[in-house]
């Protein structure tokens, strides 16, 4: 058998992710043991009306988040017990509505830090209505085969070589939450293992105290033995020791009180636990508690590292009375083992994945990310740039010194072209009609297209064409392109012209002619310009066609062309939704005198037949 947890035991967890963490180790033993899962629901306001996700075996098991506690046990009226997983300015609130929520009758507290006020309130709540209420700073109990609170026990393998998929003899208590997972330990290999394992919590006011459960562990025939972890501070273990001697007891008690280094100390330091503290006059020392719980006929050892032979010993004068009989053990390789994620057989090697997608500039899975096999860290400290970066993702080479200079002069010209463009007045009305700024410079980058900023890669794809296949025979381009594709991409422009020039096409061409690096693409494009003027003067190489032209030549791919112009104007698009922001600019609506209402004028509706 077990005390205050078992199979009927059905759970709501009070708070977010640790909440979740902590469920996700109860689905281990649940599965361990093939018993349902009993975590019915969760409490966490922000996530109410999603489900969190936990691992059961192989399969995603879909919990309902609530917004109230109210709300979790209308619709799971098998709950039964509440465990607290939020912080501790709002663990009193969260604690004393499962304290007086009918359906619940066990409380346990895992938060930290709660304050002692708060503590002594709940403790008289529990009281009031007759409930068990564990904690604060309760690490949770364990009944071994039948039910796991919290994250005591464990990891998984820890689960079975402590045997507790199925009971044993021994009751544990403590106050620490790692010696409640080492004394398991401990009953496993020196006795037969545990019956129930609670974690009371270190806190100087409990919300229950060893008294109460050695009462439940005295009426359990099952357990035999109780496992009992003191500490200095307080006098649960001097009450423990005066419930013990008040009568005959079915149950031996099994002791050990750490602390007695302290004997060589200041009084009233305090160590580890907030409890864990001595008084001025002596009182709550080791070494009172070892005394008393003696004197009361506790088998006492010396040290915590001496425990381990006194549970044996006690466990074999329970086999040579009869008292218990050997367990048949199971082998352990027949227990299921926890299914592994992906990643980790990929890494043993036993198992192919077929990858889902491919990359090749961009390796994130050690300490930093590789930018086409570079350490980010190290190309910031040596002193590359965000061109060098650019290079790198778009075209999985390092730019040069002179390379990386056209790069960002071509950045640094396309940033914006005022609030007038289609990608910036679109913008512009998102920002004014209170729309984020993801989504308003989103809609300004959906402007850009064939007719606005996207000829950059047709520009690059046509003038190489032209320079590979037509060099020298610039009017045999321009008639292949009239009968095929139609306009050239990145010749013309609405208001330059030959006599009212782009600055930003002179000050690029005039740098890349500057460095006398092979151009040939970006000739060709001149070539083409100084031909088409003559039919017009507005048919000029306009930036669209010189960004294309220069950056073919620098080797970057026709793909990712039109890439500059989203990532400079993007720029630009931002800075003009935070001026609207700051300007506090209201809803546009657009004026009707810049409409040109062609519709007819107004009729008589005519008489509806039938």
């Amino acid at each position: 058998m077990s005390i205050v947890a078992n199979k009927d035991t059905r759970v709501v967890i009070i708070g977010g992710p640790a909440g979740v963490n902590a469920a996700r180790r109860m689905a281990e033993f649940s599965y361990l043991i093939r018993s349902p899962f009993n975590v019915l629901a969760f409490v966490f306001s922000p996530d109410a009306g999603k489900t969190a996700e936990i691992t059961y075996g192989n399969q995603f098991l879909s919990i309902p988040i609530y917004g109230t506690l109210a709300e979790a046990v209308k619709n799971h009226n098998q709950i039964n017990t509440a465990l607290v997983y939020v912080a501790a300015d709002r663990a009193f609130q969260s604690a004393r509505e499962a304290l007086n929520n009918n359906g619940i009758g066990l409380l346990s507290m895992i938060t930290e830090g709660v304050p002692e006020k708060d503590a002594k309130l709940l403790i008289k709540e529990a009281k009031k209505h007759n409930k068990i209420f564990n904690g604060p700073s309760a690490i949770g109990i364990f009944s071994a085969g039948e039910c796991r609170l919290g994250v005591i026990g464990g990891e998984y393998n820890n689960l079975k070589l402590s045997k507790l998929y199925r009971p044993g003899s021994f009751g544990v208590i403590t106050k620490s939450g790692g010696l409640a997972n080492e004394i398991m330990w401990m009953a496993s290999q020196f006795a037969d293992g545990i019956t129930t394992a609670i974690g009371i919590g270190g806190d100087t006011y409990p919300g229950s105290d060893y008294v109460t459960y050695l009462n439940m562990f005295e009426e359990d025939p099952q357990t035999k033995a109780v496992i009992l972890i003191g500490e200095m501070g307080g006098d649960l273990e001097e009450k423990a020791g005066a419930w013990y001697a008040e009568k005959r007891r079915r149950i031996k008690l099994i002791a050990t009180v750490a602390g007695t280094c302290h004997e060589r100390l200041p009084k009233g330091m305090k160590f580890g636990h907030a409890g864990a503290k001595e008084g001025q006059r002596g009182e709550g020392s080791a070494k009172n508690k070892i005394q008393a719980l003696t004197k009361a006929g506790a088998i006492v050892a010396p040290t915590f590292g001496a425990l381990g032979k006194v549970i044996e010993g006690v466990y074999k004068e329970f086999l040579n009375k009869g008292v218990i009989r050997p367990i048949k053990e199971v082998d352990i390789n027949t227990l299921p083992l926890l299914p592994k994620k992906v990643e980790e057989v990929m890494k043993s090697g036993e198992v192919v994945v077929e990858p889902l997608l491919k990359t090749t500039i961009c390796d994130d899975r050690g300490d930093e990310p590789l930018y086409a096999g570079y350490p980010v860290s190290e190309l910031i400290n040596k002193g590359y740039d965000i061109p060098h970066i650019i290079g790198l993702l778009w075209n999985k080479k390092l730019p040069s010194i002179e390379e990386a200079e056209i790069i960002k002069r071509i950045i640094m010209l396309s940033a914006d072209h005022g609030p007038c463009v289609s990608s910036a007045l679109t913008t512009i009305i998102a920002a004014c009609a209170g729309i984020g700024l993801a989504q308003a410079v989103s809609a300004g980058i959906i402007m850009i297209g064939p007719r606005f900023g996207g000829a950059v890669t047709d520009a690059g794809r046509w003038f190489r064409y032209g320079a590979e296949n037509y060099k020298g025979e610039i009017d045999s381009f321009l008639t292949y392109m009239k009968v095929n594709v139609g306009p050239v991409p990145g010749i013309g422009h609405r208001v330059k012209s030959m006599y009212n020039p782009d600055k930003r096409v002179k000050e690029l061409i005039s740098f890349v002619k500057s460095l006398e690096i092979p151009a040939p693409v970006l000739d060709f494009a001149l070539d083409v310009e100084q031909r088409t003027i003559e039919k017009g003067p507005n048919l000029i190489l306009n930036v669209d066609g010189a960004m294309a032209a220069i950056l073919v030549d620098l080797g970057f791919p026709i793909e990712t062309l039109n890439g500059f112009f989203i990532l400079a104007r993007t720029i630009g698009l931002i800075g003009h939704w935070i001026d609207q922001k700051e300007q506090g600019s209201r809803l546009i609506r657009l004026f009707k005198y810049l409409v040109n209402y062609s519709c007819p004028r107004k009729k008589e509706v005519p008489p509806l037949s039938h």
